[in-house]
């Protein structure tokens, strides 16, 4: 068993809502539950019980009572969620005391607004009047194109309140990404930024969002944040425009319809690489649980305590930290560029808004690393208790950079889940040792094992990672999938009646986890599998390499692995270096996988959220297509893989 880098106080402990979770359970049912692990264990054995405990712990408000917690209903697609039960997710999110501060928003030129809880509900009921006023109600979507500040999440709140369906993406989508994506919900309101700031540069939508309106037919009303000069507007537009200002008056206090458990909340949408954006439905009770157990026991947010992540509204990374509001936290938003004007920029927000949750993409954590940084360095860091890191697979060395540049008291959380449910598969928490490399559990209620390709479970071996049992955030379902067989099609053809989403993964004995990428992604020359992540822990150990993306090609009746590997400015490939490659890869991860070639390339294809997309490139190198290259956060990348298709050669 590895070595903790980091071991939770006895007295940290017993302080944890998770610890406190286990005795208010112990006392409820009259266990002796003594660790995580049995607590754990009983959470998926009793679901029903355990969900409908974890309610009542967090004081969920029902309108109506539910009849039932959990009807199983022979398997997971079948099951049924507090049935009978009415809830608003607004309404819980906006329960903090009127004087906290409920959020700050910054972004990248400066500017920055904090509203305490009693403006935010202030906000959130003018926008509700108007809305309300254009004829929006329960089950109508109002569509976003906004950056990450307070407008965004007002725009969320009014829209839930009123049991609209909230969707929304980040302005940096091309019109056809926007289209693929809002033209499948048809919005009846669209609210739409008409400019943004990203790495010291003013980007205006007009032309963009001229071309979204001409594809929406089903909207009523557009409304514009900053959108106030003649260049920001689109025009002539097919649709009344107000602005932002104008649209709404805040004041009063917001009113919040009664709406079934399984009611929709919002819907997401899949990266989409691969085809048309799948859009996800997803129920606002289950939500809200969920989200509850994730920040309240597995990340120990408490009232008042600032928690940060580093995303975009196009990324659910955004909906998780909106939730950090129903357990009275202040929220720290911040737009624009992570590494502009300086590379530790975000780290300095730690120190100045005193956040004690900091969340980023492990490719932000790497990128500190190669570029030499060491937080701890310039940085007091004396409120930061807890780092999250999802997106991809965080390396050994990344928790090691973590505890060495950071600091060595805090609690390093690599969290892995999915837009699939909007939540995690695997998480922290506060109770147990932070292991080198490893997730350190499965999420409470979720009945997460790692299978073969034979359906058995499997420790210390490398397979599918599924979720046995069912859960309340399991997506209501796809848009326009009536008969539910795109979704059944998506998550249990691999295992019928078992969810699996396609991840590469390995349990450890003792609890913890390991993912080493997509398992559509693994490579297998010879009938010998790897993940890639375990190709890319190696190769960028290496100071000369920035990033890498591995693909199997296929190549005279068997598979090779092909290496792209973007280096830094001024470095070449040469033969020395690619031999460096090769014993690294040989030495620390498998003789059968070093690659047969090692091409230098200028960029790493990757989606809006940082996930490297091993798929498209693989589908470039054969002279497949990429059929949305919309989802891609720089598709110009794939330019370079075109013309390697020599390769082939």
């Amino acid at each position: 068993m590895p070595h903790p880098l980091w071991i939770p106080t006895p007295e940290r402990i017993a302080h944890s809502r998770m610890d406190s979770f286990r005795r208010h359970v112990n006392r409820q049912f009259g266990l002796a539950l003594e660790d995580y692990a049995q607590l754990h264990e009983w959470s998926i054995r009793q679901r029903g019980d355990f969900w409908q405990s974890l309610a009542e712990f967090f004081g969920v408000h029902f309108h109506t009572p539910a009849t039932s917690a959990l009807e199983e209903n022979g398997d997971m697609t079948r099951a049924r969620w507090f049935s009978g039960a009415a809830l608003n997710y607004a309404e819980h999110l906006l329960q903090g005391d009127d004087r906290q501060t409920a959020l700050i928003s910054r972004d990248e030129g400066g500017q920055r607004v904090e509203l305490t809880y009693a403006e935010l509900r202030a906000h959130v009921a003018g926008l509700q009047r108007s809305l309300r006023g254009a004829g929006v109600g329960p089950g109508d979507r109002v569509a976003a194109i906004l950056p990450n500040g307070w407008q965004a999440i007002v725009a969320l709140l009014a829209t839930s309140s009123l049991g609209a369906v909230w969707s929304s993406c980040s302005p940096d989508f091309g019109s056809r990404g926007v289209l693929d994506r809002f033209g499948q919900i048809e919005p009846a309101v669209l609210i739409a930024c008409g400019r943004y700031r990203y790495g010291g540069k003013d980007v205006t939508l007009g032309q963009r969002l001229d071309e979204v309106l001409a594809g929406l037919p089903s909207l009523r009303q557009l409304v514009l944040v900053d959108g106030d000069t003649d260049d920001r507007r689109p025009s002539p537009s097919p649709v009344p425009v107000q602005d932002w200002q104008d649209f709404y008056q805040p004041g009063g206090q917001p009113d919040f319809a009664a709406l079934p458990f399984d009611h929709p909340l919002y819907i997401l949408y899949s990266s989409g690489t691969t085809g048309a954006p799948k859009c996800i439905v997803h129920r606002a009770g289950g939500v809200l649980l969920q989200h509850l157990k994730e920040l309240g026991l597995h990340t120990d947010l408490r009232s008042g305590e600032r928690l940060f992540y580093y995303t975009t509204c196009g990324w659910m990374m955004w909906n998780w930290l909106v939730s950090g509001l129903a357990l009275g936290a202040t929220l720290v938003l911040y737009d624009g560029s992570p590494f502009h004007p300086a590379p530790g920029h975000l780290l300095d927000l730690i120190d100045e808004e005193s956040i004690a949750v900091f969340g980023v993409s492990a490719r932000y954590l790497a990128a500190l690393e190669k570029q030499g940084l060491h937080p701890a360095d310039g940085h007091r860091l004396h409120s930061l208790r807890c780092i999250l890191s999802t997106g991809s697979p965080l390396s050994a060395e990344g928790f090691d950079y973590v505890y060495r540049s950071f600091k060595a008291d805090v609690q390093l959380s690599s969290i892995s889940g999915g837009t699939d449910i909007v939540s995690c598969f695997a998480l922290g928490s506060p109770t147990l040792p932070v292991r080198r490399g490893e997730l350190q559990g499965p999420g409470l209620g979720m009945a997460v094992e790692v299978w073969n390709d034979q359906g058995q479970r499997v420790f210390d071996e490398k397979g599918e990672l599924v979720c046995t049992g069912a859960f309340p955030s399991m997506p209501l379902g796809f848009w326009r999938d009536e008969d539910g067989s795109r979704y059944r099609a998506a998550y249990f053809q691999r295992f019928p009646g078992v969810w699996a989403h396609g991840d590469y993964a390995e349990q450890r004995p003792h609890g913890g986890l390991i993912i080493h990428g997509r398992s559509d992604a693994v490579l297998n020359p010879g009938g010998v599998r790897i993940g890639t992540a375990e190709i890319y822990r190696q190769v960028e150990r290496i100071d000369e390499v920035l990033e890498s993306v591995a693909i199997g090609q296929q190549w005279q009746g068997d598979v090779r692995v092909v290496l792209f590997v973007q280096l830094r400015e001024g470095v070449e490939l040469d033969a020395a270096l690619e031999r460096r490659i090769r014993e690294e890869i040989r030495q620390h991860a498998s003789p059968r996988h070093v690659p047969a070639r090692i091409v230098a390339v200028q960029d790493i294809p990757r989606t809006r959220s940082g996930k490297i997309v091993e798929l498209a490139v693989r589908n470039v190198v054969h002279g497949q297509p990429v059929n949305n290259t919309e989802a891609l956060a720089n598709p110009e990348a794939l330019d370079c893989y075109r013309d390697r298709v020599e390769l082939q050669s």
